[in-house]
């Protein structure tokens, strides 16, 4: 049985992409934060899940809380990046973006200490907009990115990307692992995040199965946010990315313990290193 990759994008819930024309960055401090007790309430259901993944963790929150990163680390799980304050790389340039990972890379490193590879651009935003962005991956020595999306979507997506493990700079040993796609009543929609705490477990199994018998470790993602419904609600959000962002939060963290028992999980680094191996 495959390997499929088990992957959480750690940001609090006002870091979000349907809030970011909400509430200002400068605000951030002066919010409820909740993503420390979110997270560990992830690690304590990996661990009794039996479970290790992948934490793709912006370098604002490792800044502010340096024992988490320790503990994820700890905990045998991968340490990857998030960017620093989950800016989206189309609205930067090249050296902006080289900054943006250089900062966040010495925070995570400084806090976990354990080495960072991996990086996953905030939304999803690695797209025909930013043909540089993974020669600056490369260029900075990351082994892999999992930051595309080969849909069409309002917030994000690369539609003619490839869907499974491919090279995306030529000569460069970088591999892009492009989230896993699924389809519902003839639409094309993630695995992973809203579209998995909205609709029944069987499509993202219907996804995971897919991808595995055609030889692909699927890749998934969520946020430690989506197992929080006590989370503060934003009142000034447009009506739509409300109902984005609070639907079925409660179910979260069931859903979650059935799909990982359903299949076989692992780490991101592990899954790229054996894809970059096919790819030789």
């Amino acid at each position: 049985m495959l390997v499929n990759a088990l992957s959480v994008d750690v940001e609090d819930w006002f870091q979000v992409g349907a809030f970011e024309t909400t509430i200002a960055r400068s605000d951030w401090d002066g919010l409820e934060h909740r993503v420390e007790a979110n997270t560990d309430r992830v690690l304590a259901l990996f661990d009794a899940s039996g479970v290790k993944g992948t934490f793709f963790i912006l370098g604002w929150v490792a800044d502010r809380y340096p024992a988490l990163i320790r503990r994820i680390a700890d905990a045998g799980h991968e340490v990857a990046s998030h960017g620093w304050d989950h800016q989206r790389v189309f609205t930067m340039g090249p050296e902006q973006f080289r900054a943006d990972l250089a900062a966040a890379k010495a925070a995570l490193e400084d806090a976990g200490g354990t080495r960072v590879t991996g990086y996953r651009a905030p939304s999803f935003s690695i797209d025909t907009r930013t043909p540089w962005a993974h020669i600056v991956l490369a260029e900075e020595g990351y082994c892999y990115s999992s930051s595309i999306a080969p849909i069409r979507h309002d917030h994000y997506g690369w539609a003619d990307a490839p869907r499974r493990a491919f090279r995306p700079v030529e000569g460069a040993p970088l591999v892009e692992l492009p989230i896993t796609i699924a389809a519902v009543m003839g639409r094309e929609i993630t695995t992973g995040g809203g579209f998995f705490r909205l609709l029944p477990n069987r499509v993202t199994d219907r996804a995971v199965r897919g991808a595995n018998a055609a030889a692909r470790p699927a890749i998934f993602y969520f946020h430690p946010w989506e197992i929080d419904p006590g989370q503060p609600r934003v009142a000034g959000a447009p009506l739509k990315s409300k109902l984005r962002h609070y639907a079925r939060l409660g179910a979260m963290a069931g859903k979650l313990e059935r799909l990982i028992a359903t299949h076989e999980w692992g780490r991101m680094d592990q899954i790229a290193a054996r894809e970059a191996a096919r790819l030789q």
